[in-house]
């Protein structure tokens, strides 16, 4: 069949790696794409919001199977719209990617179902947010509540910071119309940990666990970014969480979203905090998670084509998910001064090591090529990836790969999985 992957990051570039590798698999495109993803698929310039071009060019190119990976055209609508145009495709529509589209309509559906999650309140005023504040306990968090990148949360000490983080997000606008509406929550301790699943509607499926590093320094010091480098599984995620996940947080979504008539079929992704008080729903994201993705889909023994075909048709209960007994640790190469400013098109150099050896991966994020010189161009620029025996053997092998390659102005944490340490 022919398959269309929606999405340029680290993220699309796993996922066409997986697709690549099943049999069911015989020409491979990607909109926009970038230039690792080039490897596998045939690239078009057509960006992730030009509906109606990445429909025309999937009827031209007798698309069979399209998946979305990016959040943006999920929120958008895309998959309703190749949808009526009578293409097959693997993600959420409109009226159920809301689930991250609003942070707002999540924790309301949350309390609805009781499932649980940090204490909150919503706000399009800030006049009432700010009023709401002198009365709040800090550390609190504020949210904005539609799509900032994985950027639009603040996290205040006092009610100074949370008076500057009301105008930031809200009469600023730094995140834009995502600041329109606030949601104002409990600040939770414990350990972070990331359950990606399919779900077809009716049935879910988890997949192995993550954890994700956001902050842009080592020590989780500095600005937020769109992740710095994950590792899987987590330690901290044992028999225990994973039951109670599965009674009280997993299928309970999926039903709450099927209740609401709002079917979910695609990917969730279920960003959770351990507290002392059980594990609780910090976020849902409507698609993989990037870097997430880098670290869970290289151990999935499945063929992806017939997980995402099961999504599609309503059979998942018939798919036996199965990953690797073993370990895997991405770390991201940036560039000096992500996420806030820093240079591109600057060349890189030492990527044919990864072809010497398996179990190392190289996913490109923000890449292409001038000319024949493959160069930087974004903030993320490659997520190096390796599997190991177990988290400290892979952990070791990401950061030695993480050294084959160079740039100019590259840039990476030396933490990613120091957690692992501690487990």
């Amino acid at each position: 069949m022919n398959v269309l992957v929606v999405g340029s990051g680290g993220r699309e570039h796993a996922i066409c790696y997986c697709v690549a590798k099943s049999e069911k698999a015989d020409k491979i495109y990607c909109v926009p794409g970038n230039a690792g993803i080039e490897e596998y698929a045939e690239c078009a310039p057509i960006g992730a919001m030009e509906f109606e071009k990445i429909a025309a060019f999937a009827k031209e190119k007798a698309i069979d199977l399209v998946i979305v990976g990016m959040d943006d055209p999920l929120v958008g609508g895309l998959v309703d719209e190749l949808e009526a145009a009578g293409i097959r495709t693997f993600g959420p529509r409109k009226n159920a990617a809301i689930l991250e589209g609003s942070k707002a309509f999540s924790k309301d559906l949350m309390k609805k179902y009781n499932i649980p999650t940090a204490a909150y309140e919503n706000f399009t005023d800030p006049e009432k947010a700010l009023a709401y504040l002198e009365t709040a306990r800090f550390p609190i968090v504020l949210k904005a509540d539609g799509l900032a990148l994985g950027k639009g949360v603040l996290i205040c000490n006092d009610l100074e910071e949370a008076k500057e983080g009301v105008k930031t997000i809200m009469l600023d606008k730094k995140f834009g119309s995502a600041g329109n509406e606030m949601v104002i929550e409990e600040f939770m301790t414990g350990r972070e940990v990331s359950v990606l699943s399919f779900v077809d509607g009716n049935t879910i499926k988890t997949m192995t666990s993550a954890q994700d590093h956001k902050r842009a320094g080592d020590g989780d010091t500095g600005l937020n970014t769109g992740g710095m480098g994950t590792f899987s599984p987590s330690p901290f995620y044992t028999k225990e969480v994973e039951e109670f996940c599965e009674k009280y947080i997993y299928q309970a979504t999926v039903d709450a979203m099927k209740a609401e008539g709002r079917p979910f079929k695609g990917v969730i992704f279920f960003g959770l905090m351990l507290t002392e008080d059980g594990p609780k729903v910090l976020e849902y994201n409507a698609r993989f998670g990037d870097p997430e993705a880098q670290v869970v889909l290289p151990r999935m023994k499945n063929d992806i084509i017939e997980v995402v075909e099961a999504c599609i048709d309503g059979t998942l209960d018939q798919i036996d998910l199965q990953f690797e007994d073993n370990a895997a640790v991405c770390v991201v190469l940036a560039s000096e001064g992500y996420p806030v400013s820093y240079e591109k098109g600057i060349p890189i150099y030492g990527l044919e090591e990864f072809k010497k050896h398996e179990g190392y991966y190289c996913f490109h994020a923000g890449t292409k090529y001038d000319g024949e010189q493959l160069v930087t161009n974004g903030g993320r620029v490659l997520g190096i990836t390796a599997k190991g025996a177990d988290l400290k053997e892979a952990r070791a092998n990401a950061y030695a790969a993480a050294e084959w390659v160079q740039f100019a102005n590259k840039y990476m944490r030396h933490d990613i999985g120091k957690a692992i340490d501690e487990a």
